[in-house]
């Protein structure tokens, strides 16, 4: 089997005395990793003025751990500058928050083309490539221009936008069209994959097999939708053994029999958490019947709070909660609890299972692994309601069992949250039993196999197309097993 190199912006390394990465795709990479042996290279998460030019190698479990630090600029202009400040907003549809500058796109392209200067002087011939996120999308440019011939594949896990919005990107022929250079683009969701063709037909690709394979002068390059998963068994196991904990215990007391919606997402424009708090006041306002009968706990660590967009964002929903609990409040109820703290995977997986409504209502998400956690955490014999935006790549998978609504009408929203409340047991058995069916069998080992399986194979529609839309035609080939290869790298002198 051959030997398999992955690329994202952060990496997983393993250090003593700590606990292993707790899930996502962490969780995949490793897995696959192991399996083939290999290794994982990108951003130590560290700024050096002078970054070295050999990377920091740790080895563990048939893996090779290969860090770089970014110097200042790097941060600046790569990092913060055009990932974040230009490719992430455009790419969740909001244009209007985009900032470019030739100084951050010239810095972007700077650091992809180091990663791959890096990547090059351990890459075998026979290595397969796998590249990780909207932080690298031109890598594999700078890997073919340094001649390497490998397998590369690509996977996105944010939105891939419509054609219109694409193109407002400056510059989108450096960025976005590098994509052309991999074997396999994977995207989460049928829709991106579509918004992705409409992309590749415009700078001149050929569909060659109705299949969603594309012939440009230099190669073919397939499209695939490939949903992320989580780790559905532990998941689950993890959410039935901390709903005995003192922890859960001293929440369920704390709420005094009254019903719990939750809501978990990092602050960020995208997630929609102001509409969605809109929406629960328009529920209290219209439904005087269930004032002190729920509570809405908010969980939303922060982030990026030196971006003026966000600390606007953090100080609108101060407000807004501080109004809604104001407004309806009571001295033995709060109608909104809003908490700017993470809290492990483990806690997470118990406020799930006790919570009666999963509030997950993003303006736009790739996918939106929380809704999967959600239903993964619930008590079959009484789970709770997921409401969920048709935005979130997540409602193509989940759409039958979910109540799915648009995040912009809170009036809908709010009347998605009184029946979710109100619905009978069987309903809700029912709508949970066909989502865990679909959690179950997409979870994040079978995603990463599916990829892989199509990337080695050079054959992306192993996978079936209408899996993101119906449980029933969910499959793909598994990856084999096999055992590892050589584990030792090494870099000329700097």
């Amino acid at each position: 089997m051959s030997r398999l190199i992955v690329v994202s912006n952060r990496v997983a390394v393993p250090q003593a005395g700590r606990a292993k990465a707790a899930g996502g795709l962490a969780v995949a990479i490793n897995s696959a990793l192991r399996e083939r042996g290999g290794v994982w290279f990108g951003w130590s998460g560290h700024v050096s003025e002078t970054p070295s030019l050999t990377p920091e190698v740790t080895t563990s479990n048939n893996i090779d751990y290969c860090v770089t630090d970014l110097s200042p600029d790097d941060l600046q202009e790569y990092y913060h500058g055009f990932a974040n400040r230009v490719l992430w907003p455009l790419m969740h549809y909001r244009v209007d928050l985009a900032e470019f500058s030739r100084a951050d796109l010239s810095g972007y392209m700077r650091v992809n083309e180091e990663f791959a200067e890096h990547v090059s002087r351990f890459l075998k011939p026979d290595d397969v490539v796998w590249i990780h996120d909207y932080h690298l999308m031109p890598l594999a440019k700078f890997l073919r221009e340094r001649g390497h011939r490998n397998k590369i594949g690509f996977f996105l896990h944010i939105p891939f936008p419509s054609l219109e919005i694409i193109q407002a990107l400056p510059h989108h022929l450096e960025v976005s069209a590098a994509l052309t250079q991999y074997d396999l683009v994977g995207v989460q969701t049928e829709n991106d994959r579509e918004n992705l063709a409409r992309y590749f037909a415009l700078l001149g690709g050929r569909e060659i097999d109705g299949d969603h394979l594309f012939e440009f002068p230099d190669r073919q390059v397939r499209i695939g939708a490939f949903p992320v998963g989580i780790e559905t068994e532990v998941f689950a196991r993890c959410a039935r053994r901390i709903s005995r904990s003192s922890f859960v215990k001293e929440v369920r007391e704390s709420m005094s029999g009254r019903s719990l919606v939750i809501g978990v997402d990092r602050l960020d424009y995208s997630k929609g958490i102001p509409e969605r708090m809109d929406a629960f006041e328009r529920f209290l306002a219209a439904n005087e019947d269930w004032h002190n009968r729920v509570t809405y706990l908010q969980i939303t660590p922060k982030s990026r709070s030196e971006v003026q967009e966000y600390a606007d964002m953090e100080h609108q929903i101060n407000a807004k909660t501080g109004q809604v609990n104001g407004d309806y409040g009571e001295a033995i109820w709060t109608p909104i609890r809003y908490i700017n703290r993470s809290y492990s995977r483990t806690a997470l997986a118990g406020l799930y299972r006790m919570a009666d409504v999963g509030l997950v209502t993003p303006l736009r998400d790739g996918m939106n692994l929380v809704a999967k956690e959600y239903v993964a955490a619930q008590d079959p014999a009484d789970p709770g309601v997921l409401i969920l935006s048709q935005f979130a790549g997540a409602a193509f998978e989940l759409g039958d069992g979910a109540l799915l609504v648009n995040p912009h009408e809170a009036e809908a929203v709010a009347a998605a949250l009184k029946r979710a409340l109100e619905m009978p047991l069987d309903e809700r058995r029912r709508r949970h039993a066909g989502m865990m069916k679909i959690v179950e069998e997409n979870d994040i080992h079978r995603w990463a196999a599916r990829f892989l399986s199509a990337l080695s194979a050079g054959d992306a529609s192993r996978q079936p197309a209408s899996l993101a839309k119906k449980a029933g035609s969910r499959g793909g080939s598994d990856a084999s097993s096999g055992g590892g290869v050589s584990r030792h790298i090494s870099f000329p002198a700097a």
